[in-house]
């Protein structure tokens, strides 16, 4: 019997939803999901709303609801999962990399939002956002080369390939080139059976927000 609740929005637009779905996941804690679809929800998919707090992860009485919170909190209660690198350097690059993600990468988060149903082949992508999706395949060819792969700190998923998972959703949706070792990456990634569960429940949704579907 599950003793946790995760308060999701959107699983075709809430990259934010997503990332505590992953981390739960990879917590390996039982949980129910919940969606919500409210005035509050659709704010924060359109980046109107600083003070959303969904995810949500309710546990024993206690709320928990920005994700980097969520993901020391599940480190905590579950240190079998394993989801910080078990070697001081690397887990200390594993929250660094996390934390940027967690804060950074405005051009990139507003020009392309996640669309898990959409397909836009020839995308035309700005200067910021070419700036910032440099920096996360910078951020990836690095982790890979120091760690050896296949994922960002090795051979074991971690909260930092959680946090990175929704851009390369990303990257997919809007026709990003990359390459070799982050193509292979991303390709595993997407490959996450955590992740194909999750958009497979996105391509069934009915919500559809016209703003987030429009051609920039």
């Amino acid at each position: 019997m599950s003793t946790a609740t995760l308060l999701i929005s959107s699983r075709n637009y809430s990259s934010w939803s997503l990332r505590g779905w992953l981390l739960t996941r990879l917590s390996g804690l039982p949980f129910d999901v919940e969606s919500i679809d409210d005035d509050a929800s659709r704010a924060e998919l359109l980046m109107r709303s600083s003070t959303m707090r969904i995810p949500c992860l309710n546990h024993e009485g206690l709320r928990v609801w920005d994700t980097l919170a969520m993901a020391e909190y599940l480190n905590e209660i579950r240190p079998d999962a394993a989801m910080l690198p078990r070697e001081r350097i690397a887990r200390a690059h594993c929250r660094s990399i996390s934390g940027e993600m967690h804060s950074g990468f405005s051009a990139l988060r507003s020009a392309l939002p996640m669309n898990l149903r959409a397909r836009k082949k020839n995308f035309p992508v700005w200067s910021g956002a070419r700036a910032d999706i440099n920096f996360v395949l910078e951020i990836w060819r690095d982790c890979l080369a120091t760690w050896g792969g296949p994922y960002l700190f090795g051979d074991t998923l971690t909260i930092a390939d959680a946090m990175y998972a929704p851009v390369v959703t990303r990257f997919r949706t809007y026709d990003v080139s990359l390459d070799p070792p982050c193509e292979a990456y991303s390709e595993r990634i997407l490959a996450w059976p955590d992740l194909v569960e999750w958009a497979e429940g996105a391509m069934t949704e009915k919500e559809e927000v016209p703003e987030l579907e429009m051609e920039f």
